[in-house]
């Protein structure tokens, strides 16, 4: 196992699952953009989100590919959704999703950028949110 393998796992196990605050801080450059702001706080701040929403959210690493700096996870979640998740208000709903998440690691082993994808308009249906296309014209068409 490289290094950069080693450290994403140790990045989904430690921060994704266990909330393990002091291993973002070792893992993650200052710099490094993510969703809640840039640096080990804004990447805590998402997952914290994310927790609040889905306090038993675990990640299971499906498959891993380390090249160079660059390491890319086929990852599966699944959780129970206790509060609120955007608009959604809490169900007691499990989801299950899937996604990939894109990392790119400094010359001393420290995250500097990540990038996701992930199944959040399945999230979405497995919390029973309703989704209905515009009306016609309803997105500037020349409708009436």
């Amino acid at each position: 196992m490289t290094d950069v393998e080693a450290a994403a796992r140790r990045f989904i196990a430690d921060v994704w699952n266990a909330g393990r605050e002091e291993s973002a801080y070792e893992l993650i450059a200052p710099d490094c953009p993510g969703l809640g702001g840039s640096g080990p706080a804004g990447t805590l701040a998402w997952h914290r989100d994310r927790r609040a929403a889905f306090p038993d959210l675990r990640y299971k690493v499906v498959d891993l590919v380390a090249a160079g700096n660059r390491v890319a996870v086929h990852w599966r979640a699944a959780g129970t959704q206790a509060g609120q998740f955007g608009p959604v208000p809490p169900t007691g709903r499990v989801v299950s999703y899937s996604g990939a998440t894109f990392l790119r690691f400094d010359d001393s082993g420290r995250i500097v950028d990540v990038w996701s994808v992930n199944e959040l308009f399945q999230v979405l249906q497995q919390l029973g949110v309703e989704m209905l296309p515009p009306a016609p014209g309803g997105l500037g068409g020349g409708g009436e």
